[in-house]
């Protein structure tokens, strides 16, 4: 096994015409240094400041492509992640016309976290959130991807079958990924880093926060895979779970529709029970609350669940 650094140019699109950063080998390990969603946009901003103009051609900094030796179509990329350390601060943003609650929260607002004393002998511990909350912190790549086969560039946003951006929490140190590889060498990318989120990343954005990490890649040939795939290390939600959970319902015939329902039932729950305006409870929940398929199986209606870990709440 050898390491690497991932360092240089970083890229925006998923194409195939990139020049490759590194080339590695089955079992290699990969050091990286990643960017926030922005590239550095917010910088400087501190909580309630209006947002500047968004440059989107500059959004999803991604590092790579890396070339996995002997990869080819029809194989599996095995992701390992063993490290992932977010800088000293991060941001959650409302931006208008983003968002499961668009509608709702048509205002900009920012929302600026101290990380600075996240960290903890055991990893991470968590973020203060008004005094009212501490958000565990738990570090991970939203985007994580092999290059999809295709002539034209495809933006970073969308997910899809070969991976990208996922933004799926539960890929912390210790989980591994597993992609369906699309093109010869498999043309790995990574970025978006986040210090916590929620389930759903309901306001569109989790704690963004830059990160320095590293990887392990191992190739899995013949090994034919639909779409990403994942296995955790041990409990979701080790040191979470342990005071339990108030959930919202959203019930319909509609499944965004009821998840949007037990949202808007949360942000009510969350004014409620600890005064927190609709906004900063907007922002909060897209940091920790999980949106939860309940059931789809009693037609004509579903239910979307809205779960609040009791723990991370302070009275």
């Amino acid at each position: 096994m050898v390491a690497h650094e991932l360092t240089g140019p970083v890229h925006r699109l998923w194409t195939t015409s990139h020049e490759p950063a590194l080339t590695v080998s089955d079992g290699d390990t990969i050091a990286f240094s990643v960017q926030e969603a922005l590239a550095g946009q917010f910088d400087g901003l501190a909580t309630g400041d209006p947002l500047p103009e968004v440059d989107w051609d500059r959004v999803y900094p991604l590092a790579g492509p890396v070339l996995v030796h002997g990869a080819e179509p029809g194989d599996t990329l095995e992701i390992e992640v063993l490290e992932v350390s977010p800088t000293d601060w991060g941001w959650t943003a409302v931006v208008p016309g983003l968002g499961l609650l668009a509608d709702d929260f048509p205002v900009a607002h920012f929302h600026r976290w101290d990380l600075s004393g996240a960290a903890d002998g055991a990893g991470f511990g968590g973020a203060d959130f008004k005094g009212l909350a501490t958000v565990p912190v738990r570090p991970f790549l939203g985007v994580m991807g092999v290059c999809p086969d295709t002539v034209e560039p495809l933006p970073v946003l969308p997910p899809g079958h070969f991976g990208g951006n996922l933004d799926c929490r539960d890929l912390v140190a210790g989980a591994r990924l597993y992609l369906p590889i699309q093109v010869p060498g498999a043309r790995l990318a990574l970025g978006d880093p986040h210090a916590a989120q929620g389930d759903g990343e309901v306001c569109v954005s989790a704690i963004e926060a830059s990160a320095s990490g590293a990887v392990r890649v191992r190739l899995h040939r013949g090994r034919r895979i639909p779409g990403p795939q994942l296995r955790t290390p041990g409990p979701l939600r080790r040191g979470i779970d342990d005071a339990g959970y108030y959930a919202t319902m959203g019930v319909g015939p509609d499944l965004m529709a009821a998840a949007r329902d037990a949202l808007r039932a949360m942000i009510d729950h969350l004014g409620t029970e600890y005064g927190l305006a609709p906004l900063d409870a907007y922002v909060l929940s897209s940091t920790c609350v999980d949106l939860k398929i309940t059931e789809v199986v009693d037609a004509p209606n579903w239910v979307v669940s809205a779960y609040l870990p009791l723990s991370i709440m302070r009275g």
